[in-house]
């Protein structure tokens, strides 16, 4: 059975490193002498060719680990040169250690000046987990002239100029073209810039026992595709339509009927077995012209609203609401009714206006939604998105799913989920709406929000990589998707 991958954050990392270190004597070079050594067999595995490396080495345990990796390099017969920063020589004893070791090689150790000779791989050792400000001066320099290098850049550990917590990259940072980790995969690498910057990531545990975990918590988990039979598991014979729940999708304002209509599309093709929609009357003709299994209702009072809320499971509430006396009508009402709801698009903009929380609801924002919930700069929110979903879940007592590159779900008490699949082609108008009705029909189907929101998160996210491998990222649309959820939503067929 498939099982989410741990992430760990970078107290988790130190505290793993401490009890292994103290396993195996104290003695910190023997993990540094495996950490250098998976670096080479991962060289070897993934660039067999290469036979001129250049080592930008640190001056902490990161630059030991490219020291150790050097030398073995050196060993080898390959042609190695290590470059380091003129104020960033080997400073920490184990670095000092593997730098002995290399030189004793006969190994060259050259200070940056500036440029960078030629050479078919770099490895990025300058930095590891412990780097939360900007590289400065000359490390910044040295890491401009890495990105600007013909070579691909392999970083061990963590690509310098990552915060491997929280996933951003305050300054200049290396981009790799794959990075290995050590012990632990670590959670900045899953989301935001990491996600950008480490190129194919791969783990090395380094030989540290499994019971040195348990009492070592991971801070979140990535889901991967193969987690989708999890939720979506083929149906009793005996199923129908009401046990796969009913959606009531509201909004659709003057103008914006498109995006309703995208999300009980979604709704549809995610599995709701009845789905309903509440919008202006402008928009019926079309709804039923395009998609005639949905129940649509041109709503223009209260009461309308209130007796279709009366007969729904679950309520998908913002796509083309707006925010005019309609919108604000149709949202008090959804959010007086008690049902649960997946709010998204304008109901979250004016959930911001008023504060007001819902009894039951998924919040599924962008980073500038998100950072309009909790009254902050979309800076800030991309400069620490774990921190921003777990703030939304706490402020509003929801789950939240917080949208963009590694969308991240969490809720009070919960473990953040990470999704592992989506790709830079939804990012376009509609793939929200799309999701909002692909969580509604997930949670029209189950008893907890936070499963649902993770099953339907992961399935838009696969379909959406689906799509674009049949035909492209450039030029996804929403709609692109509809039949690659229907295919998603039954992985065991």
């Amino acid at each position: 059975m498939a099982h989410p991958v741990s992430l760990y954050d970078t107290a988790a990392a130190r505290e793993l490193d401490r009890r292994a270190t103290a396993q195996l004597g104290g003695d910190g070079f023997v993990l540094m002498q495996r950490a250098g050594q998976a670096a080479w067999r991962h060289v070897l595995q993934h660039w067999p060719q290469a036979q001129r490396l250049l080592v930008l080495c640190g001056p902490g345990n990161n630059g030991g680990d490219g020291y150790v990796l050097a030398r073995l390099a050196q060993e080898s017969g390959r042609q190695v040169r290590v470059v380091h920063a003129a104020s960033q020589a080997p400073r920490s004893d184990l670095c000092q250690r593997a730098a002995q070791g290399y030189r004793e090689t006969g190994g060259a150790v050259d200070i940056f000046d500036g440029a960078l000779p030629p050479a078919d791989l770099l490895v990025d050792a300058l930095f590891g987990i412990g780097l939360t400000r900007a590289p400065e001066d000359e490390a910044a320099g040295l890491i401009e002239v890495a990105n600007a290098h013909p070579a691909p850049v392999f970083s061990l550990d963590v690509p310098s100029g990552l915060d491997s917590d929280r996933g951003s990259a305050p300054g200049v940072a290396i981009q790799a073209q794959r990075t290995l980790q050590f012990i632990v995969p670590h959670r900045g690498l899953a989301t935001g810039d990491g996600l950008a910057l480490a190129g194919a990531t791969a783990t090395d545990g380094l030989d540290v026992p499994a019971q040195l975990f348990t009492e070592v918590q991971a801070s979140a988990e990535r889901l991967g595709p193969d987690l989708l039979p999890r939720w979506y598991a083929p149906r009793g014979i005996n199923s129908h339509k009401g046990s796969s729940g009913r959606v009531l999708c509201v909004g659709g304002n003057h103008g914006s009927g498109g995006a309703l209509l995208l999300t009980a599309q979604a709704a549809l093709r995610g599995g709701a077995g009845l789905v309903s929609a509440a919008t202006r009357a402008e928009h019926v003709p079309a709804f039923l012209a395009r998609q005639p299994e949905v129940m649509v209702h041109g709503v223009e009072s209260g009461q309308a609203l209130a007796d279709l809320l009366e007969r729904c499971d679950v309520v998908a509430l913002g796509p083309g609401l707006g925010q005019d006396d309609w919108s604000d009508a149709m949202w008090s009402l959804v959010r007086r009714s008690g049902k649960p709801c997946v709010v998204d698009a304008d109901a979250l903009n004016l959930l911001a206006q008023r504060g007001e929380r819902f009894g039951d609801a998924i919040l599924t924002p962008h980073p500038g939604e998100a950072a309009r919930l909790l009254g902050v700069s979309t800076a800030e929110v991309l400069a620490d998105r774990f921190h921003a979903a777990q703030a939304l879940a706490e402020r509003y007592a929801a789950v939240v799913v917080l949208k963009g590159a590694g969308t991240l779900v969490a809720a009070p008490g919960r473990r953040t989920q990470v999704v592992g699949a989506g790709n830079p082609g939804m990012a376009v108008g509609g793939m929200g709406d799309l999701l909002t009705g692909v969580i509604g029909a997930a949670r029209a189907g189950a008893d907890d929000s936070f499963s649902a929101a993770c099953a339907g998160a992961l399935l838009h996210s696969v379909a959406g990589d689906r799509a674009a491998a049949a035909d492209g990222q450039r030029g996804l649309l929403p709609s692109d998707l509809l039949p690659w959820l229907h295919r998603c939503a039954n992985p065991s067929s």
